[in-house]
């Protein structure tokens, strides 16, 4: 009887998939304990968006929590999804970084690192697949499985045996879109054992489309040695098999698999409580999203898109976005979408949509990708966009692009410090997101002294909470509009309500005297006397004045006031939906005023910085 292992992805998948991956540590630590008495092969627990998420918005450091899951874990490997030479990041890090990571990844408690890169470029995981094997962990060599003419079982064989070569002890297929079909299980599946019959075959499939059950029965049927499942409660729509139907369904096959089925689905239960608590993320449909066999935009990501949409006010362009995906996904190459790629592809489009042509702003990833710092695309950039996007200069696709970063970890240490980093954890986080953890370190150390709340409301506001306000509103005092979102929520004085509030992107301390509460649609508030106002930034002009195509966060400036610049020069980086967004200046002239910081928030209404036209 052959034994099948599971791995129970719900506490970092599941909730990515679901539920924008905004679930706090302390709702997840008693449904981990449970899962830990299940008998699993491996928790998947951490990477991914975790890290970016715990520092971005539920301001937790993401270390602390993998050090609280270790110590609650203590009979079940813990795992992590790790992006190649991304890590958990967004672009190439340096060799000394990866290295560093997956080192204090591994002393942290992670010790199975499932390990993929998107283009599936096996030069992007060799570094840390290298580092992993190194420390003792076990590596899951990743296929990121895709749809397109170049993705063919012989091509899927063929980076396995390059990941088989570099010391992968696990063949893995990715399947983060919900695409494959329960013959390509089985056609690939059997491939691949045949190939390999020393090694296990890891099979992770999305429920997007509703092939996801069917694509792991064949394949086990095929030969594959481990699944992925979550708990019923976070199983399905664009999440996982649900892992009690799964182990019913093998068993009654024959198969053995020794997972507690009550434990389980006691833990399952558990977070169907817990689940209540987010509904403000808990946004998907709950039928199958049949398209995705189109648009191929994985699970973890469209929970994402739809939010960053909304947040740019734009919700009803989606369906128009994920048209331009699919054909943005052909120009490049038909790359897997699946972190950073999704991101990229799906950036890029909501760019050529927003601005009615197709390429009119290109985001530095995009350039980036086209160039060959991400890897080698599966099939040629059409040669079309290829030259609009970088004109006369060539591609690097022959060069492994880590080969081109200097080492950097020793050099921004200082610089962390200085930002607020604690410990080499911090350094790293630093690393990965400095002007993120920069955020966090500020946060924690107000948090520390009682400065603002220890948890950010808008983080723990559900559908079903009683406050009524929103958490970002705009206000109009004697004329002026200020763009207001709250932070957090202090004591009832005498005077009023205490909150904490950012005012046009910053951190202030106000109370607030409500003037008429509205269930749905919002509260109108008045400032009290005193209370500290930034007027907004003026409104563009000029040709000279320069604003930002998105909504975001300035977190690079590349000009100084009395600078002179040309046309094409980038002026500053303003990064939205996880990319960075290069800020162009569209005329020669002279920095003439810079209206923003690093780390502010901006609108596409303001004008960032103003260009002198430069006399002809």
């Amino acid at each position: 009887m052959k034994e099948i292992l599971i791995t129970d992805v719900s506490l970092r998948d599941g909730i990515q998939s679901l539920l924008a991956t905004r679930v706090r540590t302390e709702d997840m630590i008693e449904v981990l304990k449970v899962l830990d008495r299940c008998g699993f092969w491996s928790l998947e627990v951490w990477g991914g968006a975790t890290f970016d998420v715990c520092l971005r918005y539920l301001k937790e450091d993401p270390w602390e929590r993998l050090r609280k899951f270790k110590y609650v874990a203590k009979n079940t490997k813990l795992e992590m999804l790790l992006r190649g030479q991304n890590i958990v990041g967004y672009r190439h890090y340096p060799d000394d970084v990866v290295e560093a990571f997956i080192k204090k990844a591994y002393d942290n408690g992670i010790e199975v690192f499932r390990i993929f890169d998107a283009l599936n470029d096996t030069r992007n995981m060799r570094k840390s697949i290298e580092t992993a094997k190194k420390v003792g962990a076990v590596v899951k060599g990743v296929l990121s499985y895709a749809i397109s003419p170049v993705h063919t079982v012989e091509y899927y064989v063929k980076i396995a045996r390059e990941l088989v070569d570099m010391g992968a002890d696990i063949i893995s297929i990715k399947d983060q879109a919900g695409l494959l079909s329960p013959k390509m299980a089985y056609d690939l599946v059997s491939a691949l054992k045949s190939e390999f019959p020393d090694h296990p075959v890891h099979l992770h499939t999305q429920t997007t489309a509703d092939l996801a059950e069917m694509a792991q029965l064949k394949g086990v049927e095929a030969g594959a040695d481990m699944i992925d499942t979550t708990f019923y409660s976070l199983s399905c729509q664009t999440s996982h098999p649900p892992g009690e139907t799964m182990i019913y369904v093998l068993r009654e096959f024959g198969y053995k698999v020794n997972v507690n089925t009550e434990l389980y689905k006691k833990a399952g239960d558990l977070f169907k409580e817990i689940r209540k608590k987010y509904g403000k993320f808990d946004v998907l449909p709950p039928y199958p999203d049949v398209e995705v066999l189109i648009h191929q935009i994985p699970g973890g990501m469209i929970t994402n898109f739809i939010n960053q949409l909304r947040e740019q006010n734009l919700e009803e362009k989606l369906e128009e976005v994920l048209q331009e995906v699919t054909r943005v996904r052909e120009d490049l190459g038909y790359p897997p979408l699946v972190t950073p790629t999704s991101q990229i592809v799906g950036t890029q489009a909501f760019m050529n949509v927003i601005h009615g042509e197709r390429y009119k702003v290109v985001t530095k990833e995009t350039k980036d990708y086209v160039k060959g710092l991400y890897g080698r695309p599966p099939a040629p950039v059409k040669e079309e966009v290829l030259r609009k996007i970088l004109g006369d200069e060539e591609p690097i696709y022959h060069i492994r692009p880590a080969d081109l970063l200097e080492p950097e970890l020793d050099k921004i240490r200082e610089e962390a410090k200085q930002a607020g980093a604690r410990n080499e954890e911090d350094v790293l986080s630093y690393a990965l997101f400095p002007v993120v953890a920069k955020e966090f370190f500020e946060w924690r150390e107000k948090a520390e002294k009682g400065e603002v709340p220890p948890v950010p409301v808008e983080e723990t506001e559900g559908e079903t909470s009683p406050q009524k306000a929103p958490v970002e509103f705009n206000i109009t005092v004697h004329g002026e509009q200020y763009h207001v979102q709250i932070a957090g929520r202090g004591e009832e004085t005498a005077g009023g309500k205490t909150f904490f509030i950012r005012l046009d992107g910053r951190l202030e301390e106000v109370v607030l005297q409500p003037i008429r509460e509205v269930e749905v649609t919002g509260t109108s508030y008045e400032l009290s006397e005193g209370a500290p106002v930034k007027p907004r930034r003026p409104k563009p002009r000029d040709v000279g004045d320069i604003t930002s195509p998105i909504s975001g966060k300035v977190v690079n400036i590349k000009v100084n006031v009395g600078q002179e610049v040309k046309e094409g020069d980038v002026l500053l980086v303003v990064e939205a939906m996880k990319m960075e967004n290069e800020i162009h200046s569209p005329i020669d002239g002279v920095v003439e005023e810079i209206l923003v910081q690093v780390g502010e928030d901006v609108n596409p209404d303001e004008v960032l910085i103003r260009i002198k036209p430069k006399r002809r």
